[in-house]
């Protein structure tokens, strides 16, 4: 997985009762885009994010 700033992502919520959590990579850690990725969610929380398989990015523009 490659990501760079400004990428959006989508973490998937894993039951019925939980939402997708969305928000935009502000520092990739990594090296060559790899993670881990710090985060700000649309709720205006950061946090370092390791990537699972209900992770996904959007890239900019596209």
């Amino acid at each position: 997985m490659n990501a760079v700033q400004g990428d959006r992502i989508v973490i998937r919520g894993r039951t019925v009762e939980s939402k997708d959590r969305h928000g935009e990579i502000i520092e990739v850690r990594g090296a060559n885009g790899q993670p881990p990725y710090l985060v700000r969610f649309d709720d205006g929380h950061e946090t370092v994010v390791f990537p699972g398989g209900d992770f996904s990015v959007e890239k900019v523009g596209g």
